[in-house]
């Protein structure tokens, strides 16, 4: 029987529960600082519909399945997670915070920063709404504009644009029970293309401008970059289902035919397809077979992938961005897998594209199907995991404040004792001159 150890502290789990698939991925930092992937677990998903879940018991028990999956790779028995949240609800909105400090001697530090952000947390949303992400962008010190990083200036008035990102509490909350049903705790909790973009995306691109379009089964997830910050994100309700369903449809087949003719000869451009091959599908019990054109298979996906990068198209220019994407469009997901996807991508939206495959972190000796689109979600929940782990770690291992002055020297500040440089030197000269009169010099230079 395999012997389970207790999940390490500096192993990391992360749970993709998306329409398709349900994955579970647990990592670790090497002593080189790439991700090592010590366990994967992966099933179909039945409780997803379009990134929402629908069904509780089904989703419950394809988590078990996958995290059980993991478990026995890594022979680790895990207890948290990072969990990854998408779907239609999912929503962006723009605001800006003003902070004014008390003084502008003081440099402005982390905690100026913090007190803005949790501002944005009391925004009144909409019923049903809660606010899932805040993400700073540009700063502007006194009027100064421009400023990524204010920490370390000095100024009165602190002003930023945020970037929010909010979601169903009912949706969150049905997430939530999931996990608790499955025997989890969920560390923390990421919108899916902002992971993805961390797992696919390299920071050149991200200051360059690019728009990360994640193609699942059920949705298609987009996030807009420039500067390398966070412009526009956006969730659209198609993804490769509506092509399996256009597929069942056109071609009269069943819906299991219809994946596979999708998987294995389908292409999203039907110019492409020169050797135009009659594919023979068995019929139904006592019934003909079926013979369809690889042709016209290709003109049913490109119809619908079409129609899938106009809302893509669409949201980029909603952004305000779509002139600035010097590094034009990245596809990720199951859906890029499909033959010519970036080909009918360029052709349409006129922009560079290529395929996101999350390597990019890995460390060497990786496993190959890993290196798939599928898994760019639970890499990138992966990647924020570890690094909400080093982040953690940094705050504990901070050294105690100190109080610098002009005309003293720097010190140690003692909570429990509030005890000053100036208090210990007057504390030593007293007990100095209250030493007895027939104290020799070593016993007194001992005692202080």
């Amino acid at each position: 029987m395999t012997e389970f150890i207790p999940q390490p502290q500096d192993v990391v789990v992360a749970l993709d529960i998306g329409t398709t698939k349900v994955c579970c991925l647990a990592g670790r930092k090497n002593v080189h600082g790439k991700l090592e992937i010590v366990g994967i677990g992966k099933v179909e998903s039945a409780g997803v519909l379009r990134g929402v879940v629908s069904n509780i018991e089904k989703t419950v028990g394809a988590i078990r399945e996958a995290v059980e999956i993991c478990e026995r790779n890594a022979r680790m028995k895990f207890r948290t997670v990072h969990v990854g949240i998408a779907g239609q609800h999912i929503k962006s909105l723009q605001h800006r915070g003003i902070l004014t400090r008390e003084s502008d001697h003081t440099e402005i530090a982390n905690r100026d920063i913090d007190r803005l952000v949790n501002d944005m947390f009391k925004l009144v949303l909409p019923p049903g709404d809660k606010i899932i992400h805040v993400f700073p962008q540009e700063f502007t010190v006194d009027s100064e504009q421009g400023i990524t990083d204010p920490v370390g200036m000095c100024g009165v008035r602190l002003e930023a644009n945020f970037h929010i990102i909010t979601g169903q509490i009912t949706a969150v909350n049905n997430i939530s029970r999931c996990i608790e049903k499955a025997g989890l705790k969920i560390a923390d909790l990421t919108l899916e293309p902002i992971a993805s973009a961390d797992a696919t995306l390299s920071e050149e691109e991200k200051q360059a401008g690019v728009a990360l379009v994640d193609i699942g089964g059920g949705t298609t997830d987009i996030t807009v970059f420039h500067e390398g910050i966070i412009r526009h994100t956006a969730v659209i309700p198609f993804g490769g289902n509506v092509i399996t369903a256009d597929i069942k449809e056109g071609c009269s087949v069943m819906q299991a035919q219809a994946e596979k003719l999708k998987v294995k000869f389908g292409s999203a451009l039907a110019i492409e397809v020169y050797d135009n091959r009659i594919i023979t599908i068995p019929g139904l019990k006592g019934r003909d077979h079926k013979e369809i054109s690889e042709k016209n298979l290709a003109r049913i996906i490109q119809a619908r992938m079409e129609e899938v990068l106009d809302y893509v198209l669409w949201e980029i220019r909603r952004s305000g961005y779509e002139r600035k994407l010097i590094g034009g469009i990245v596809l990720t997901g199951g859906g890029s897998l499909l033959v010519n996807t970036d080909k009918l991508t360029e052709l349409h939206t006129g922009m560079s594209c290529r395929i996101g495959v999350p390597v990019e972190h890995l460390a060497h000796g990786y496993h190959e199907s890993v290196s798939s689109p599928i898994f760019s979600t639970a890499i990138g929940l992966l990647l924020r995991g570890l690094q909400d782990l080093d982040t953690s770690k940094s705050v504990e291992e901070e050294p105690k404040a100190t109080v610098l002055d002009e005309n003293r020297e720097p010190s140690n500040v003692s909570e429990e004792k509030g005890a000053s440089w100036f208090d210990n030197v007057f504390k030593m000269t007293k007990e100095w001159f209250e030493a007895e009169p027939d104290m020799d010099f070593e016993q007194t230079k001992t005692k202080v």
